[in-house]
């Protein structure tokens, strides 16, 4: 009964996870559409009226990467993290020059907490390894259509007239409705059965890319501009807009402006909860020492700043993640030690540690101990790594970590080893 109890609480949470996210992905997707149709009618803009325009699209997505910070102690958490590192793919109608690869960037970032979803549900519950196959399909279709019709960017109308916030204004999606009743303790609805099973995905992605591939067909149905309407050739209608111009700064004091404010401050987090150390929000503290440590925790560092932390004992595993500019001194890990989304991160090692990975990282440096030269390093998509080894009694040797390769077809297979570039 008690392992009943658990599953079926387990996609309770499933449920009503994904009850909350679909309507923001909907709504993502109506502006996404909005913004590309309207493009093709109007005349390119730049800079702050460009960010003007784009201003809904943007508090949708990120509404939806709050929502993945709300829940982190979820269990779904790496599904929500795959769409909130995703979602910005979406903003490819504002990427000037080869949207392809921004697109492609966007999904080999959901890839990295998908296959965390495969690995830990690959052999128990073939749903998530079906969303995980039905998500990436969208971005790899995006891909697909950009590089076919949309290579260097997206077409503008040269002769359009200029856009304003009001002509991309989504139509209202309503509401979400509050969520229904808990499901009865026999089967739940399972989190994918609102979708569209896999097979038909890629057919509907198909339809709805071929319908926006419409080229200069879809501007037939806009109305003719004759000259007098043309600002450029009508001087009174450039004075007038002077005088709109004029009028706006009174605008600001509107109280929609306050999605321009900034981003609430959070307080700080040192704390045990379950066999998870929470460090969260730290700033400018260099004091940090966690020393009631056990074998089975797990120490998680999220969004600190110009810190020190120090980890006494032998822990299970450490997640470094978005963080800026942190020191951590740890003893042993006898699982891995991940640093993610972060920049200018420095990790010592006292004692032991078998694996450390770096992923999206500018500015790691890794110094080892005489018991961890044996310690494997994987990175990806980082830069500015080093590794320092110890010399004698005092002293770190400092070798960095190779960012370039070369790739070489030698018959039978590719081989690829680091450039050694003199200088």
């Amino acid at each position: 009964m008690t392992d009943i109890h658990r599953r079926c609480q387990q996609r309770r949470c499933i449920y009503l996870h994904w009850w909350k996210v679909f309507p923001l992905l909907r709504t993502i997707k109506s502006e996404s559409e909005v913004h590309f149709f309207m493009f093709y009618e109007q005349l390119r803009l730049f800079g702050t009226e460009m960010a003007d325009l784009l201003r809904p699209l943007s508090d949708q997505i990120q509404e939806v990467q709050s929502f993945r910070e709300k829940n982190r102690g979820s269990s779904l958490f790496n599904h929500l993290s795959a769409v909130s590192e995703s979602i910005p793919a979406l903003g490819w109608v504002a990427v000037c020059q080869k949207p392809g690869p921004y697109v492609k960037e966007m999904n080999d970032a959901a890839m990295f907490y998908t296959n965390r979803v495969l690995k830990d549900y690959k052999d128990t519950d073939p749903r998530h390894v079906e969303w995980v196959r039905s998500y990436l399909s969208i971005w790899t279709e995006l891909q697909t259509y950009i590089k076919e019709h949309h290579t260097t960017g997206l077409i503008w109308n040269k002769t359009g007239p200029v856009a304003t916030p009001s002509m991309f204004r989504a139509p209202s999606v309503g509401p979400c409705p509050p969520p229904p009743p808990p499901p009865p303790p026999g089967p739940p609805p399972m989190f994918m059965d609102d979708s569209p099973k896999p097979d038909d995905t890629s057919a509907q992605h198909s339809a709805l890319f071929a319908q926006l591939n419409q080229g200069e067909a879809i501007t037939k149905g806009l109305k003719h501009v004759s000259d007098e309407q043309k600002t450029h050739k009508n001087p009174n209608l450039r004075s007038q807009e002077g005088r709109t111009h004029q009028g706006s700064p009174a605008k600001s004091q509107n109280p929609s402006s306050s999605a321009c404010a900034p981003a609430k401050k959070h307080s700080p987090v040192l704390e045990l909860e379950g066999k998870k150390w929470r460090v969260e929000h730290q700033e400018k503290s260099h004091d940090l020492v966690i020393e009631e440590t056990e074998l089975r925790q797990v120490v998680y560092v999220f969004s600190c700043s110009n810190s020190t932390l120090q980890i006494k004992g032998k822990v299970n595993s450490i997640i470094v993640d978005n963080c800026k500019k942190l020191g951590l001194v740890f003893d042993s890990v006898v699982g891995i030690v991940e640093v993610i989304n972060s920049r200018d991160i420095q990790l010592q090692v006292m004692g032991k540690v078998p694996t450390i990975s770096i992923n999206k990282t500018e500015g790691c440096h890794v110094y080892l101990s005489k018991d961890s030269l044996d310690c494997e390093i994987v990175s990806a998509k980082s830069s500015e790594m080093n590794v320092l080894v110890p010399e004698g009694e005092d002293d770190y040797r400092e070798f960095p970590i190779p960012e370039q390769f070369k790739t070489l077809w030698d018959g039978s297979s590719l081989v690829t080893e680091p450039t050694k570039i003199a200088g």
